[in-house]
């Protein structure tokens, strides 16, 4: 994004956004099939998280991310798994 506006590509936020596809995921329906397949892979951080090693829920919630292109809200990610691993 910054790469753009300083090289001048463009001074329109939001087209720039657009163009290099830079929006947050707003589709819950997606995110949540990425929730599924991240606890699906990682078994053992999904046992350790439950045993109470919090620090096992970091590693979910990277795997998310990494999924998702860096494009899901992380806050939002940990109440989705806090919630479907509870």
């Amino acid at each position: 994004m910054f790469d753009a506006l300083w090289t001048g590509e463009g001074s329109d936020v939001d087209a720039i956004i657009e163009a290099k596809d830079l929006k947050p995921m707003a589709d819950t329906g997606a995110l949540d099939k990425i929730l599924d397949e991240v606890i699906a892979r990682n078994a053992k951080n999904v046992e350790e998280y439950r045993a109470g090693k919090e620090k096992a829920l970091n590693g979910l919630v990277g795997q998310v991310m990494k999924a998702s292109g860096g494009k899901a809200n992380p806050a939002q990610v940990t109440d989705l798994l806090k919630a479907k691993l509870a």
